[in-house]
C-alpha cells in the first residue's frame, strides 16, 4: 500500500458526498513543520498558476498533508535541495492552502487527460457543495493528481484543494459545522 493509500484511508470521502473534513495533525507532521520554519527556505520562483499542474503527487511534503489541513505554496528548501511544500496549522495565519476532500480516481490505465478531466470535476463537485452559490467568490480549488509513476504503483486518489486567488488566507476555509 502506497503513503497516499494509507493517508487516504484515515481520512475516506465516499464519492458523491462531501462531508465534514476531519482535522488531524499527526504529532510527526507538527515536528517536521516546526524544524522546516526555522530554517531558511527560499519561496518558490515559478509561475503560481494553480491548476492541475500546480502539484502533484510527487511533490516532497503533499502525502502528508489530511483532509482539512492547510499548507504552503511550493518552495525552494535549501537543506532538501528541492521544492517542497509542508504541513502549516490553519489557525496560524498566512495560510496557503487547505484540503478539502479526497476522492478515488476509476482504475484502468494511466491517461493524463482523463485524469485531469476527472479531477477538476469531482473537485468542483466538492467546492460547489462547500462554498455554494458563490459565497466566496475570492476562493477557487484545483486537483492534485497522481502522475504515471504514482499511478503505476497504485495510487487513485485526488486530492481536492481550495485557495484564495487575491492571497494567503487568513485561517481556514472550510465553512463551519452546523
Amino acid at each position: 500500500m502506497t503513503a497516499r493509500a494509507t493517508r487516504r484511508t484515515a481520512s475516506a470521502t465516499n464519492p458523491g458526498r462531501w462531508p465534514q473534513p476531519t482535522r488531524t495533525a499527526a504529532v510527526a507532521v507538527v515536528a517536521i513543520a516546526a524544524s522546516l520554519s526555522l530554517t531558511t527556505a527560499q519561496p518558490h520562483s515559478g509561475a503560481q498558476v494553480k491548476d492541475d499542474r500546480f502539484l502533484t503527487a510527487q511533490t516532497p511534503g503533499v502525502l502528508h498533508i489530511d483532509a482539512g489541513e492547510c499548507f504552503s505554496d511550493p518552495f525552494w528548501y535549501p537543506r532538501a535541495g528541492e521544492v517542497v511544500v509542508i504541513y502549516t496549522p490553519c489557525d496560524q495565519p498566512p495560510v496557503d492552502n487547505q484540503v478539502y476532500g479526497f476522492v478515488d480516481a476509476p482504475d484502468g490505465p494511466w491517461d493524463a487527460d482523463r485524469l485531469a478531466e476527472f479531477g477538476d470535476r469531482r473537485c468542483a463537485e466538492g467546492f460547489a457543495h462547500y462554498w455554494p452559490d458563490d459565497t466566496r467568490p475570492d476562493l477557487d480549488h484545483y486537483p492534485v493528481l497522481p502522475t504515471a509513476q504514482t499511478w503505476a504503483d497504485g495510487d487513485r486518489t485526488v486530492m481536492c484543494v481550495v485557495y484564495d486567488r487575491s492571497g494567503p488566507m487568513a485561517g481556514s476555509a472550510l465553512p463551519r459545522a452546523r
